[in-house]
């Protein structure tokens, strides 16, 4: 066991760290012991029967405390780049610390600010449609031209595409890993992970080193509405974990909006359920920023005198497409670019795997 001189921030570092210790017991170890250093250097037998567990079913965790060394983790994090975040910091997520069973200790790659109590979350399916990304992508980069950090999950489809669209845009996002803040999942979203440490942040209650598990994912969620002000579900399935994420959020006292979809597809079910259930039908950014202005400290208005001009030709082409076919003329009509600078663009966004062309010459969001 680790020396008795740890203080008491360490200890909540190293007992938070330990296995088969979620926030809720780690609460109830701190209810028990009345600090995290007087549990952590409790014997074995004075842990019999804490949170209702024999000295037998804490076996995995004493001995893991038993074997480890705080010192060891604490080096890991200082030589990781990353902070740890205790509820007993000033600078832990006000936002955060006040909803049920918080995470004792926040892991962090990059930086969380102020700015970031401005915040809404952005969660949807793994199996984004075309419509579901055009909407996703308008969707965060309207907040995050407007200052408003968004916050998702790192998983593929809406998650990555609300992460990369505020990016894009200028804005800041945090996502909310199931695992280890340095072991990024899905692998394939480790280069845009790192772009978040830079203009945002990665979180985690899960220690460094830690892999994601199933059972991890659904807790992350949690912390995804906790963040935030409120939670944009874009698309999900009648079982998807952005459902999870949206009832957290309600047990949270956060809003909860809906983007509706077209009926046929199956990624529809879940915000349609939602909306069903009292959850707010948007259409656009201003419906969000017009529930909960005061809490975002922002003026109602019309975005569109504060918005970016778009002026690539390519954005202008991809905003327009959709799952509803186009014709080079439709988007000439509404782009205001010529036949064949839209003709050449279409090609380019083909290449890129942006784009379809479909029996009549037209064309669709990919």
């Amino acid at each position: 066991m680790a020396s008795n001189t740890l203080r008491e921030r360490e200890c909540w570092v190293a007992l938070s760290a330990l296995p088969g210790i979620g926030a809720r017991r780690f609460y109830m170890l701190l209810d028990h012991f009345g600090t995290a250093q007087g549990a952590w250097n409790a014997s074995d037998q004075d842990w019999d029967g804490v949170a209702g567990l024999s000295r037998n079913g804490w076996l995995r965790t004493l001995l893991a405390r038993r074997k480890g060394k705080p010192e060891d983790l604490l080096k890991r994090i200082s030589q990781g780049s990353i902070q740890a975040l205790t509820l007993l910091d000033e600078n832990y997520p006000s936002l955060l610390r006040n909803v049920p069973d918080p995470p004792p200790v926040l892991f962090v790659r990059g930086k969380l600010l102020p700015e970031d109590q401005k915040a809404i979350a952005i969660v949807g399916t793994r199996n984004a449609s075309a419509y579901g990304a055009k909407v996703c992508s308008q969707l965060s980069r309207d907040l995050a031209r407007r200052g408003i950090t968004v916050v998702s999950g790192l998983a593929r489809g809406i998650d990555g595409i609300a992460h990369r669209q505020a990016l894009e845009s200028g804005g800041r996002t945090i996502a909310v890993l199931a695992s280890g803040v340095d072991i990024i999942y899905p692998p394939e979203h480790h280069r845009l992970a790192e772009q978040i440490v830079e203009r945002g942040a990665l979180v985690s209650e899960y220690p460094p080193g830690k892999p994601p598990e199933p059972g991890q994912f659904p807790a992350r969620n949690r912390i995804i509405s906790g963040l935030t002000t409120g939670v944009i579900v874009v698309e999900a399935g009648e079982k998807s974990g952005a459902l999870i994420t949206a009832d957290q959020a309600l047990e949270q006292g956060r809003e909860v909006f809906a983007v509706p979809g077209p009926i046929t597809q199956r990624q529809s079910a879940g915000p349609h359920r939602l909306i069903q259930q009292g959850a707010k039908l948007i259409v656009s950014i201003d419906d969000v920023l017009n529930e909960v202005p005061e809490q975002l400290s922002l003026p109602i208005g019309d975005m569109d005198e504060e918005r970016t001009p778009v002026t690539s030709p390519e954005e202008r082409i991809f905003f327009q497409l959709d799952w509803e076919p186009k014709s080079v003329d439709q988007l000439v009509e509404q782009t205001g670019l010529t036949g064949s600078e839209v003709a050449s663009v279409l090609t380019l966004l083909e290449l890129k795997g942006m784009a379809k062309a479909v029996p009549g010459g037209r064309f669709v969001a990919v």
